[in-house]
């Protein structure tokens, strides 16, 4: 019954709502997107990049890292982005968020994909999601798999399939207190 509970809590946990962030800056969707690599290959016709070897991937306030990525843009013009990591370094995802000026969300993991149509990001595999305003965290996530919905304003920290409930906790978060006003916007 108490490795049910755990599950349960885990569970819910999962669903986690932080109603107070800001949205990505959204002055980035208007930026053209820079890439770094050690190789790049592009097909124009089908608005596909792919990228390998020391990535960076810069679109405004946002900035991914990581070893392997493919980019592919949609007829819309949104882009779909995915990056991975190798067995030394990490994939990172960093972006400027609307409002308070010096408010970032950082996250790590061994894989970063965000859906520029949808403004979902997720991060894989050791992951961890941090919210800094003025350099100091205020929340922070850990976890197999985080997902964000930039929309809706959302988290969701979720375990590897098949985890069993013995094996919780799997995810952590460390959540700041709001302050009153921030509470009455």
């Amino acid at each position: 019954m108490l490795a049910a509970n755990r599950l349960f809590a885990c569970l819910a946990f999962s669903s986690l709502v932080l109603s107070n962030l800001a949205f990505a800056e959204k002055a980035d969707q208007d930026k053209p997107i820079i890439l770094e690599a050690e190789k790049v290959s592009v097909n124009d016709v089908q608005q596909i990049y792919d990228l390998k070897g020391q990535i960076l991937l810069i679109k405004g306030s946002m900035v991914v890292t990581g070893e392997d990525g493919h980019i592919q843009v949609d007829p819309e013009g949104y882009e779909f982005v995915d990056v991975k990591g190798s067995s030394d370094t990490t994939a990172s995802f960093r972006q400027r968020r609307e409002g308070a000026a010096d408010e970032y969300i950082q996250g790590r993991g061994t894989q970063i994909s965000y859906n520029a149509k949808t403004e979902v990001l997720t991060i894989t595999g050791d992951a961890s999601l941090r919210r800094l305003l003025n350099m100091q965290m205020l929340d922070q996530l850990q976890g197999w798999k985080i997902e964000y919905d930039d929309i809706t304003e959302r988290y969701r920290v979720t375990p590897p399939a098949g985890t069993k409930p013995s094996d919780l906790p799997l995810a952590r978060a460390i959540l700041s207190p709001r302050r009153k006003a921030t509470l009455e916007k």
